[in-house]
């Protein structure tokens, strides 16, 4: 029989002694570290620490584990998340008409690459129904319009309440979420764009990246927060053009780099490896 596994992730003030006292607090529940990661930021004095570890003792279940180190927390003031290792994170797909992000999470999902759970793919289009519905996945159409973007952004989050999502990923969704939705996800929300930005906003950015011959495409992957496409980096990547390419090719090099570096954040925010510092990040991969 398989022992209990458990993802404890924290942050606070950086002093001596937080590893000691917290691998001391593991041990003497019968706690058997797997792996940890650590890292001190000296530019704002925060600690970070994310411990893998499994749990001998039957009477420290989750809920005791999370109530003692609750009252054991208070001496470090620490901001902190006890997860079980084993539950898949729900994920709710928000997409329009450009569907390779979700195509890709789908199958990655499919294929067990992404452990994760899809309880909803909702999209503001009716372009991948059919594709949701071959991997069994609801699909949710909530067209939007000036007028109705209150009362559709609203039963967007009444879907991601009743399906209990620990995640909500923008796959290339072309609306700009409202402020009060900002606020409601702060945290647990993820978009995709080209890494042009600020340059070449607006429609067709790859072709206006062909007119202007640059030589290196990418993507961010990065949270939603109410500064448009500002929120804190998750994960970029980045591929070299040349002059040969035309608008068609670095188009379908960029979506590629899209889908990978998407697929990336995803899978470490689910496995509780991305800690939010300010306005950046700290990965643990």
């Amino acid at each position: 029989m398989s022992l209990p596994n458990h993802i404890l992730t924290l942050s606070c003030p950086d002093r001596p002694g937080i590893v000691h006292s917290v691998s001391g607090f593991l041990l003497e529940r019968g706690g058997n570290i797997l792996d940890a990661d650590q890292f001190n930021d000296p530019e704002t004095g925060l600690f970070f620490m994310r411990v893998h570890f499994s749990c001998h003792r039957a009477e420290y279940d989750l809920h005791r584990l999370r109530a003692e180190f609750g009252e054991f927390s208070g001496q470090f003031a620490m901001i902190w998340q006890l997860h079980d290792a084993t539950r898949k994170s729900k994920v709710v797909i928000l997409v329009s008409q450009h569907g390779h992000c979700l195509n890709d999470l789908l199958y990655r999902y499919h294929t067990n690459h992404l452990a994760i759970e899809i309880p909803a793919v909702i999209s503001n289009h009716k372009d991948f129904y059919q594709l949701a519905a071959s991997y069994n996945i609801p699909f949710h159409h909530l067209p939007v319009t000036r007028d109705s973007k209150p009362q559709q952004e609203a039963r967007i989050l009444e879907i991601v309440r009743e399906v209990e999502a620990d995640l909500v990923v923008l796959a290339r969704y072309m609306q700009i979420l409202s402020a009060d939705l900002c606020r409601e996800l702060n945290g647990k929300a993820i978009n995709i764009h080209h890494s042009f930005l600020p340059s070449f906003k607006g429609a067709r950015p790859y072709a206006q990246a062909h007119q202007r011959g640059v030589k290196l495409i990418g993507a961010t992957a990065h949270f939603v927060t109410t500064d448009l496409d500002e929120g804190p980096i998750i994960e970029q990547d980045v591929a070299r053009i040349d002059h040969s390419m035309d608008t068609d090719t670095l188009t379908s090099i960029g979506r590629d780099v899209e889908c990978m570096v998407l697929a990336r954040a995803v899978k470490w925010y689910c496995e509780h490896r991305v800690m939010p510092n300010g306005g950046k990040t700290v990965i643990f991969q």
